[in-house]
């Protein structure tokens, strides 16, 4: 009996995770792309005046459903905190998890999932009130910080004061807009975050202008989506999304030029006008003419979410191309 039972529920495990196997073939009855945001962090992902979402992470949930459905818009978001981002991916309530997420080791491996690039490098930094007269990290020996729970921030805090013989207490809240709160109230005397994080919290302060962040960055931060390990097919194509926005920057292709008449054969074929690497993904042959022309190469998307003409005012540093100065590089479409 006990090993009929053990057998039935294996069986179960198993037909669930062929069911969750094929994610495009789900994602097409559907006719929806469910994809794992963060609960507010503005120029990631946050929600306009009109309830409408848009970010930088955002965006690459766009570009999966314009890849799959022909359509940005057929996405369902789901917002999240750093403590159920990981289970909603494993249990297939999300399809994607596009929210601002460090790549580490522990997390490609032990966690069932797979992340399918960078679309954000960033760093851990410090937030601190102009009213503390701090300068730089060394000045926070015995300081308390605020930071959000279940995220990197917490392991790299205390690598960092160790290494350093330093002291320091913590308050840890589960979202950004509870750190804030904590900053704000006084609860801590800094708040440490990854640097793209903090500049969007800044921009949320009742007075910006009185936080000023430090110049130290202490880690690497490689942020990008990531995906369900088991459907190779699937990851395959959110990749492959994400790299078309930052090809296309490359090549000079953007939501205002794509449907051009253009001659260059690299641009023939990721258009889809030449070649089959559409029938590689499984994907109709405009898959990324529909993720170009509806939202735009990653230069537009950088730009109008969390450029120097944005609140954020973010520089693109290591961000730009590889041929700009930065490090961002697509493998090519061939």
């Amino acid at each position: 009996m006990a090993s009929d039972l053990l057998y039935i529920l294996l069986l179960l495990a198993f037909s669930g995770f062929c069911a969750q196997a094929d994610t495009l073939s789900n994602v097409k009855a559907k006719n929806v792309l469910n994809c794992g945001v963060s609960t507010g962090l503005v120029g990631f992902s946050s929600t306009d005046s009109a309830g409408k979402w848009k970010g930088l992470d955002v965006d690459i949930c766009r570009a999966v459903a314009a890849a799959t459905l022909g359509d940005a818009n057929k996405v369902r978001f789901v917002p999240l905190t750093a403590k159920e981002r990981f289970i909603a991916l494993q249990s297939g309530e999300i399809d994607i998890l596009s929210r601002n997420t460090t790549w580490t080791l522990s997390r490609d491996t032990s966690l069932g999932i797979n992340f399918v690039g960078v679309n954000y490098y960033d760093g851990q930094g410090f937030m601190v009130k102009k009213s503390l007269g701090v300068n730089n990290v060394k000045q926070l020996d015995g300081a308390t910080f605020c930071l959000q729970h279940g995220t990197t921030t917490e392991m790299s805090l205390a690598d960092y004061f160790t290494s350093h013989n330093m002291t320091y207490n913590s308050t840890l809240s589960d979202t950004s807009q509870q750190t804030k709160v904590e900053f704000e109230t006084g609860r801590c005397d800094a708040l440490t975050s990854d640097r793209s994080q903090l500049h969007a919290i800044r921009t949320t302060l009742k007075q910006p202008s009185s936080a000023i962040i430090l110049p130290e960055i202490i880690t690497k931060e490689p942020l990008g989506p990531s995906v369900r390990q088991g459907d190779d097919k699937w990851f395959n194509i959110v990749k492959w999304s994400l790299n078309t926005m930052i090809g296309a920057e490359e090549l000079g292709i953007n939501s205002n030029n794509a449907s051009t008449q253009f001659k260059n054969p690299k641009i023939l074929r990721m258009l889809g006008r030449s070649g089959r690497l559409h029938k590689h993904l499984g994907l109709d042959k405009k898959w990324a003419f529909n993720i170009i022309s509806q939202v735009g190469n990653y230069a537009q998307s950088f730009d109008r979410n969390i450029g120097k003409d944005t609140h954020l005012k973010i520089s693109r540093g290591l961000n730009a191309l590889w041929n700009d100065g930065g490090i961002l590089y697509s493998p090519p479409f061939r």
